[in-house]
């Protein structure tokens, strides 16, 4: 079984459902900042960035694994539901400018994956040497 190397990584590892949920995300964040796309859709869209960062949540984030749950749930059925008030032009507008912003930036979700990565193992580091110091004292 041969596999095609000549696709990007990012196409090769994330699932095709996953990469249409960014598109269209990226979609809606471009259509919100179009003059035509009503009030509406502006207000459902700001609440469900402000429901992300807002440490105020339906389950507290502190729970491991629920806690995430309700961002996995609250912000996509917003940002759905924000969809149903842009007009049709609008959001083919935004999907094709996505689209292009895509196919010029494949490599931007590999790097900050990778930034991530290399963030999170400086972290262990620091804590386990922060552990072992205050064992021995």
């Amino acid at each position: 079984m041969t596999r095609n190397l000549t696709r990007p990584l990012l196409t090769r590892l994330v699932p095709a459902r996953l990469r249409h949920v960014w598109r269209d995300a990226l979609s809606l964040l471009l259509a919100l900042a179009d003059r035509r796309t009503p009030a509406s859709a502006r207000l459902i869209g700001l609440a469900a960035l402000l429901y992300t960062v807002s440490p105020v949540d339906l389950l507290p984030d502190s729970i491991p694994l629920v806690g995430y749950g309700d961002d996995l749930l609250v912000v996509p059925a917003l940002l759905a539901f924000a969809t149903r008030f842009l007009p049709a032009d609008v959001l083919g507008h935004a999907r094709t400018r996505a689209d292009t912003f895509a196919a010029h930036r494949r490599w931007l979700v590999p790097a900050i994956l990778g930034a991530a990565l290399l963030l999170s193992v400086l972290l262990a580091v620091l804590l386990v040497r922060g552990a072992a110091g205050l064992l021995q004292n």
